[in-house]
């Protein structure tokens, strides 16, 4: 249900209004609508990270340290981009690895830190226009406790109910193994193939790497896959199960089979192999987490990047917008474009955090191979609409004890709802709108319907042009 931190690697474009709007868990009360596109254009990506030609050396500054580390002129490295990816591999060089690399910097094209972590607070209102979660992993919190915002953290309900629409009516997902024989979203036939096909009787594996859908069909059934299965797949990675590797997207679940020769198998030996070989002792510094959750932080995802950053210091160079990159006989030069004028940095290794298709451009004059290779990848676009409704406008059957509970709702493509998904923001997360209130994040486009962002985009200007 929730999108993660890197779920979203694509520019965005905000634009923020009011007018009125239904959904399937209102009546027509107005509502407050906050849109954010995320486009995949490669020719606005170009123009903000793009190769520069004919560079007069004479108008180029040499950058020069100021950390006083390494000779002053040679940096042992340059992570480009200063997104979550950018920022925690520079803290990681910085802490862990200073030894060999004791001299980094960070550069980002953007006035500001998070890439496309981007939150926006008004009104009362506190909403994410990119990722709204991460999945509280060691090495994340560690991370986050590293920063300093241990008590800035908020986890979700690990209880909240999850929901998948299904014929018209929201069904719950079973949370636990006690609910599998009760849920209502999967026929007996269908609780039967999934149980005989998890302990191994189902066909075998074919002689290719599988798909996605392939893996579930052949292992748990179709209903598993197209109740459950598609809608996460849309829902959180925005992809195409048709075409989502399994390896990829779901190695642990693929691993099982392997492993054990199926889904149960592989879970006993896993069990089995934990047992014999426990893991080291957690550090104690990190909270423990109550069931499967996300988190997030009292004021939004962006207090990671920002605390990032702090910690970072005058290694993070912002505005600097890289034109070129060049290789020497050790190393290499890269040029860019900053508020100081074009800058030359000196480099012994560089990390790319930027889209592929702007390490296409990028790398092209270095290895043709590899700038084909990177532009191939697709970059499905996604639009977060946020909406509020005044708590009296839910309607009573979406309510449990009189209040809207839960993570939120997943929309198989049958089902023909456009919206991949939706997020109950106000109530997986504390304060994030005014009393009274009730704030939902909904997720739209994809792999499996791009067209859907011209629609929005062409509606708004109707609505506003005319």
């Amino acid at each position: 249900m929730a999108a993660t931190l890197t779920d979203f690697l694509f520019p965005s474009l905000s634009i923020r209004h009011t007018f009125p709007a239904k959904s399937s868990l209102s009546s027509s009360k107005p509502c407050r609508i906050l849109i954010t596109t995320s486009s995949s254009s490669r020719r606005r990506s170009i123009l903000r990270c793009s190769i520069a030609k004919d560079i007069s050396p004479s108008s180029t500054k040499i950058h020069q340290s100021s950390d006083g580390d390494g000779d002053g002129s040679i940096l042992d490295c340059v992570v480009v981009g200063a997104g979550i990816s950018g920022l925690c591999i520079a803290q990681a060089l910085a802490t862990k690895h200073a030894e060999i690399a004791r001299n980094v910097i960070v550069t980002e094209t953007r006035d500001r830190v998070g890439g496309n972590i981007i939150t926006f607070e008004k009104d009362g209102f506190l909403w994410e226009e990119g990722p709204n979660s991460f999945q509280p992993s060691d090495p994340m919190l560690t991370t986050v406790v590293d920063c300093g915002l241990k008590d800035d953290l908020v986890f979700g309900d690990p209880n909240a109910p999850r929901f998948v629409l299904w014929n018209g009516k929201l069904r719950p997902v079973p949370s636990k193994p006690m609910d599998l024989p009760f849920f209502d979203l999967m026929s007996f036939s269908g609780k039967l193939r999934a149980g005989f096909g998890a302990f191994g009787l189902r066909p075998p594996p074919p002689g290719h790497e599988e798909s996605v859908e392939e893996f579930v069909r052949r292992n748990l059934g179709s209903e598993v896959f197209e109740r459950l299965i598609e809608p996460f797949c849309s829902g959180v990675y925005a992809g195409d199960p048709a075409k989502l590797s399994m390896k990829a997207a779901f190695g642990r679940v693929w691993n099982l089979e392997q492993n054990g020769g199926s889904i149960i198998g592989g879970a006993i030996k896993a069990f089995q192999d934990r047992k014999k070989n426990p893991k080291p002792s957690r550090d104690p510094r990190l909270p423990t987490p109550k069931g499967q959750t996300i988190c997030s932080f009292k004021k939004g995802l962006s207090m990671l990047p920002e605390a990032l950053s702090k910690r970072l210091g005058g290694k993070v160079k912002l505005s600097w917008k890289l034109l070129s990159v060049k290789k020497l006989d050790r190393g290499y030069t890269l040029t860019y474009e900053t508020p100081e004028g074009l800058i030359s940095v000196q480099t012994k290794s560089i990390i790319l955090t930027v889209p592929s298709h702007v390490a296409s451009s990028l790398l092209r004059p270095l290895s043709a191979v590899a700038a084909d290779a990177l532009s191939k990848f697709y970059y499905p676009p996604v639009a977060a609409v946020s909406i509020s409704y005044p708590k009296e406008a839910i309607r009573k059957e979406c309510l449990i004890d009189g209040e809207l509970k839960g993570f939120g709702q997943l929309h198989p493509r049958s089902q023909g709802v456009e919206t991949l998904g939706t997020i109950y923001s106000s109530s997986l997360f504390p304060n994030r709108a005014p009393p009274g209130r009730v704030l939902l994040l909904n997720y739209i486009g994809g792999a499996t319907n791009p067209g859907i962002l011209s629609k929005v985009m062409k509606n708004f200007h109707l609505q506003f042009c005319h």
